[in-house]
């Protein structure tokens, strides 16, 4: 459990008044899980430098994506639970969309994002999983899938406006460090990790012996070029078998 769990209970409720000058101020502890904290430590500043550039954005008048409580929600997950990585890009630009975690939605979107109801075909193709009319994901995170964006904020609107300020060099970290995980006997803990695209495939070179999945990216520009027919619901799921780890129920309740 979390000793303070004032932002932990913010996920469903994004206009909570909670502003990026407050995140910027708060004990790393409190802005994610505790063991995420630790494995984080050593890029701390550069979080610290990235806070106050978006609490300057904010002083400015830019609409930024997702709402302050929930930019780190991905870290919220315990990084001991962690056995998928699916790296996403950079937030949902369109206000109302972006959640905080690679490529999942507010419960109450329509339509979906042309991305994820690529991924959603490819469900049904792969697992006969029938499309869900939601785009919450956060089931998955439930059995120990990150979803994680290389870059966790956006300009409202603009997709791509928050690269290269620092973000990559946080989920770098984040990657490298559940790629080192060992377990106590010192063998590395279960890890399969998704790469859909260029940008996710970047990623690759902070793996280590950690196994991945790739393909193109689901978006409508690419997935016809090899993200169809990748079957990585059921790769997935041979990978973490072969690890000694169980594997991930993909299918989504009718309601989140």
């Amino acid at each position: 459990m979390f000793e303070s769990d004032a932002l932990f209970e913010l996920e469903q409720d994004p206009a909570d008044g909670t502003r990026f000058a407050d995140l910027a101020v708060l004990p790393l502890a409190e802005l994610m899980a505790p063991d995420w904290a630790a494995a984080l430590q050593g890029v701390e500043g550069k979080l610290r430098s990235v806070l106050a550039f978006l609490a300057a954005e904010e002083a400015a008048g830019h609409q930024l994506l997702p709402p302050p409580s929930n930019v780190l929600r991905a870290f919220r997950q315990p990084f001991e639970d962690v056995k998928v990585l699916i790296v996403g890009q950079d937030p949902y630009p369109t206000p109302g969309h972006a959640v905080g975690l690679s490529f999942s939605v507010e419960p109450h979107v329509r339509p979906l994002p042309r991305s994820l109801v690529n991924i959603y075909k490819e469900l049904e193709s792969d697992l006969g999983i029938p499309p869900r009319a939601h785009g919450d994901l956060s089931a998955w995170t439930e059995q120990g899938v990150l979803l994680l964006n290389r870059v966790l904020t956006v300009r409202a609107g603009s997709a791509g406006s928050h690269r290269g300020k620092g973000w990559e060099e946080i989920t770098t970290a984040a990657v490298t460090a559940l790629a080192n995980r060992r377990a106590a006997d010192g063998s590395r803990k279960p890890l399969v990790a998704v790469l859909w695209g260029k940008e996710a495939e970047g990623v690759r070179p902070l793996l280590a012996s950690a196994p991945a999945v790739s393909s193109p990216h689901p978006s409508p520009l690419s997935a016809s070029r090899g993200f169809f027919g990748s079957r990585p619901f059921s790769r997935v799921n041979q990978l973490l078998r072969e690890q000694g780890a169980p594997a991930v129920t993909w299918e989504l309740p009718p309601s989140p």
